[in-house]
């Protein structure tokens, strides 16, 4: 494998924007994907008499998905911004201070909240916790590594989530065949590149 050559500073922060930009993107026109799928459900329901809702009501639903996707974008991104520009001791130290302020409540608004979840499922992960079994079935949209923090990105279609490279997650071998299948994104391979994809085979084959 031939030696990686570092990139100067200046060429890896234009780097990690326009990468940030990318999956940013990509993030938008996944969710943007939902909401249509959710309105086309919707219209199919209503055509085979399934929906009583008033016009008003509709349009009042739709609206409101229209919004929620909205919020996700910014949610989902500055995550993705936020982890683009840390590395891990930050990483971990940020835990520690969400963990210390929040402990085990839920926080109320929406950006901690999200944050606190994310750190929760990617630090203390519980194979009893619905996350994982949420899992089931969703197809991956997205696999993204974030070198920098040793974390890597997975989004389903309505659930997304963060895992720290060298841990084990209660994966099931039809969610790890989905993100490979879907092959992993990363600014630059590298050697940690290597490692997930083989530490993810590993767990897929159950050794």
């Amino acid at each position: 494998m031939e030696p990686e050559v570092p990139l100067k500073k200046k060429d890896q922060v234009a780097l990690d924007e326009e990468m940030a930009r990318n999956l940013e993107a990509q993030l938008k026109a996944e969710l943007i994907e939902e909401e249509r799928l959710a309105r086309q459900k919707e219209e199919e329901d209503n055509k085979n008499g399934m929906g009583s809702e008033s016009d008003m009501s509709k349009k009042q639903k739709i609206g409101c998905c229209h919004i929620e996707v909205e919020k996700d974008i910014k949610r989902y991104s500055s995550m993705i911004k936020m982890l683009q520009g840390i590395n891990r001791e930050d990483l971990e130290t940020l835990w520690k201070l969400v963990k210390a302020k929040h402990k085990n409540t839920r926080p109320a608004d929406d950006y901690e909240r999200v944050l606190w979840g994310d750190l929760k499922v990617m630090f203390e992960p519980d194979i009893k916790s619905d996350v994982w079994r949420n899992l089931q079935g969703y197809k991956v949209t997205i696999w993204k590594l974030f070198d920098n923090c040793v974390v890597h990105f997975v989004r389903f279609r309505n659930l997304h989530i963060f895992m720290l490279v060298e841990k084990i997650y209660p994966l099931t071998p039809i969610t790890i065949t989905n993100m490979l299948n879907k092959k992993l994104q990363a600014d630059h391979w590298n050697e940690m590149c290597y490692q997930l994809l083989k530490l993810m085979t590993k767990q897929e084959k159950g050794q």
